[in-house]
């Protein structure tokens, strides 16, 4: 067993031929969002993956693999990259990684790449996430960001999103 703490960690693009595992991740992810959401997988055991395709396949979306050492250890999807605003769509680091400064690093890793405006969503209900995108925030922006909350589309039954807003410095 690899010990993360001392393990290189790595943000790198995904390939192609790493999609399967993202896609693995991907399931990881959205079964942990799942308690705040309620939504449960399809029959098939899946939940929905429209946005890993989107990463992969679509103009202005780009996405990240986290490792630590050989191992996956999350994923960030970006859209944005050919607008005005850059969006953090997706992040997610395996439970096994977590409390360890890894996603930190890695959230940093992935905004500082594409240096400008950035958005990003996260539950409010999701007390991890509460604590965790302030912090990203303050470290890269100081106190020059804003955060709102903003209703989920098409998901009246689900309470406002909150959005941090900030600018990445080049």
């Amino acid at each position: 067993m690899t010990d993360i703490m001392t393990a290189d960690v790595t943000v790198r693009p995904a390939t192609p031929e790493e999609r399967p595992a993202v896609e693995r991740l991907w399931l990881m992810f959205r079964h942990d969002l799942s308690e705040f959401t309620g939504l449960l997988p399809a029959a098939d055991g899946t939940f929905r993956s429209e946005r890993v395709t989107y990463a992969f396949t679509e103009p202005g979306w780009a996405p990240y693999l986290l490792t630590c050492g050989e191992h996956p250890a999350g994923f960030a999807f970006v859209r944005g990259l050919d607008g005005p605003v850059r969006v953090l769509n997706s992040f997610f680091v395996v439970r096994g990684a977590r409390r360890r400064g890894i996603g930190l690093r890695a959230a940093r890793e992935v905004l500082t790449r594409h240096p400008g405006p950035w958005e990003i969503a996260f539950q409010q209900d999701n007390p991890a996430a509460v604590s965790f995108w302030p912090r990203v925030a303050g470290d890269l922006a100081g106190d020059a960001w804003t955060r709102e909350p903003r209703p989920v589309p098409g998901r009246p039954d689900l309470p406002p999103d909150m959005w941090i807003s900030l600018t990445v410095a080049g």
